[in-house]
């Protein structure tokens, strides 16, 4: 098994006596005699903090993770990573596993609190992490979140609560399992799959979160400052403000693909098929984002600008 170590919040001490951060090796160390029953390499990757991690940085986790499985022979990945953007990073993990979901599992897992604090959750949280890995029961689940115990898909989970080690929820949708006494105890089933993604990923899509009497000037600046992409977090079902609606047919003409998402939980329902009254965006070429939350379609608008032109972007978020 390989364990990439990002540091962040998990591999953290404060102590006077012992400030830093922990390696991936010293964290595996610490853990107590017998927790771990695989062989495990450690391998420390040089990362911002979850907080500013850049897309760049994301990606290469997530080739790293693919290339460990696929060309290195890795049964299993464990990636420790901040908290604040774990679950951006799980789904772009998950969108370019690819092959390597079915033949390894990959697990990645963080801590609310720091090493020198009273209970940390690092240690606790990183064994089950190594567990889930090294476990049959998730293979074929792509990219999961280990914390507390708990199992999370990549596409569900979210960072409800800061300072809470249970800080973690996929609901309305049900955790995937629970690791207990070192071993994977299955709860549902995961997601489906996602399509298949085709070339090199955009690293620069922009996230706008609407509101009423928001200027449209908005999307177009981020676009002459390179942006490829545009997510917008509407409201609902997928509504945005009817000023945008020029901008996103002209962004849509000139080939920048606009993918509208709620701040709301929704359904994977085409944005063009909802009913009368929402989801008008999509008359203007808007493309719905199938119920992910906007950080996360933020993401898959990242892997599916690799497949070509709007058409194509169009089409893989059609079978999302």
């Amino acid at each position: 098994m390989l364990l990439l170590a990002t540091g962040d919040t998990i591999a953290h001490s404060y102590a006077p006596d012992r400030p830093g951060v922990a390696s991936g090796a010293e964290l595996l160390r610490a853990l107590p005699p017998g927790v771990i029953a695989a062989d495990v390499v450690a391998e420390d990757v040089m990362a911002e903090p979850s907080w500013d991690m850049s897309p760049s940085t994301m990606l290469e986790l997530a080739r790293r993770a693919r290339s460990a499985i696929l060309e290195r022979g890795f049964d299993g990945v464990v990636i420790t990573h901040g908290t604040d953007a774990l679950e951006e990073t799980a789904y772009l993990v998950d969108l370019l596993a690819g092959r390597a979901a079915g033949q390894g599992a990959i697990v990645l897992t963080g801590a609310v609190r720091s090493l020198d604090e009273l209970s940390p959750d690092g240690p606790r949280n990183l064994a089950s992490a190594l567990a889930a890995a090294a476990d049959d029961a998730l293979r074929g689940a792509g990219a999961v979140v280990c914390v507390n115990d708990e199992i999370h898909a990549a596409r569900w989970v979210t960072k409800v609560d800061a300072t809470s080690v249970a800080g973690f929820s996929s609901a309305p949708f049900p955790v995937l399992g629970r690791v207990a006494g070192g071993r994977v105890e299955t709860l549902s089933a995961p997601p489906r799959r996602p399509p298949a993604f085709g070339g090199d990923p955009a690293s620069d899509v922009a996230l706008i979160k609407t509101y009423p009497g928001i200027e449209p000037v908005l999307l177009t600046a981020v676009v002459d400052a390179g942006a490829q992409g545009v997510v917008l977090e509407g409201t609902g079902l997928g509504n945005v403000p009817v000023g945008l609606f020029t901008t996103i047919a002209e962004l849509t003409e000139w080939g920048i693909p606009v993918v509208v998402a709620s701040r709301c939980r929704t359904g994977a329902v085409p944005l063009d098929e909802m009913r009368l009254g929402t989801g008008l965006a999509a008359r203007v070429g808007a493309i719905g984002a199938r119920g992910l939350a906007p950080s996360k379609a933020r993401c898959a608008l990242m892997v599916a600008l690799g497949a070509g032109g709007i058409d194509a972007v169009r089409d893989w978020f059609g079978r999302l």
